[in-house]
């Protein structure tokens, strides 16, 4: 009898399987509003969400499969989300600057990521103090480091100036660094500090045959492209830009039904 294929699932967490309420892009009638189930409180208040539906969906992916969270949150951030399902054996945070096995940081792993940015990159602190030299406090809400790997800044969108971005991209680029527009952060993020690098471990450890993936930033396209599959949303940076890679599906729902969508077409066919 031969073994049973190991099917490893990295997905992005926030806009692509959870949501916040500002996020969840229920466009129809209240009464037809789909159930919606709180995975995770900050300072005692809900803050994201799954449906129902996917809440089921994602517990099941759990039992099937290696199922690895794979985000940009620090390890704390990421600490207050409760998925349904079993917990997983391994988590990829801080964009693949932390490896979690059974909730512990892999030390090795994070030595190694530090090697090659201390080779490959400007300090933090020369990015961290040029993010602060050039915003404006007019639109700079909040200023953080997310463990000592990548500064992030919260502005208030709508009043943040045309080309900005763009500038700060450029500016990075040429100091081995990437920079990314999620909701009301900018993040800047060393370029070999990738989610991708951490799946591909993950998928070497577990032996996997075949890997799946989802997300709806910039900072998941490395990602999505070093998967056999990938899915992304019909929202988010990456449906801005229209990006694409073999193997990628679209899924024509955005918001919350997104969610849902992705984690049904994550479970085996």
């Amino acid at each position: 009898m031969s073994a049973r294929p190991v099917r490893l699932v990295a997905s992005d967490l926030d806009r692509t399987l959870i949501y916040s309420a500002a996020a969840l892009g229920l466009r129809m009638p209240d009464a037809e509003a789909p159930r919606l189930l709180c995975v995770e409180v900050y300072e005692g208040k809900p803050l994201s969400y799954v449906t129902e539906t996917a809440a089921g969906l994602l517990a099941e992916l759990g039992r099937t499969a290696v199922f690895v969270p794979t985000t940009t949150r620090t390890r704390e951030q990421y600490a207050r989300i409760h998925l349904p399902g079993p917990a997983p054996a391994y988590a990829i945070c801080a964009n693949g600057g932390q490896l979690l096995v059974d909730g512990v940081p892999d030390l090795a792993w994070r030595a190694d990521v530090d090697r090659r940015i201390a080779a490959e990159c400007a300090p933090l602190e020369e990015v961290r103090a040029h993010l602060l030299r050039t915003a404006d406090p007019a639109w700079l809400l909040k200023e953080r480091v997310a463990e000592d790997l990548f500064a992030y800044l919260v502005v208030e969108r709508a009043l943040l100036p045309d080309g900005w971005v763009k500038e700060l991209g450029v500016w990075a680029g040429q100091r081995g660094w990437t920079v990314s527009l999620q909701g009301r952060k900018v993040y800047a993020v060393p370029r070999p500090l990738t989610k991708s690098a951490a799946m591909r471990e993950v998928a070497r450890r577990v032996g996997a045959d075949e890997t799946l993936a989802a997300g709806d930033s910039l900072l998941d396209a490395d990602l999505l492209a070093a998967a056999d599959r990938a899915f992304r949303p019909s929202h988010g940076e990456l449906a801005e830009v229209g990006w694409t890679a073999p193997g990628l599906v679209v899924v024509p729902e955005a918001g919350v039904a997104a969610g849902e969508s992705i984690a049904r077409r994550l479970l085996p066919e």
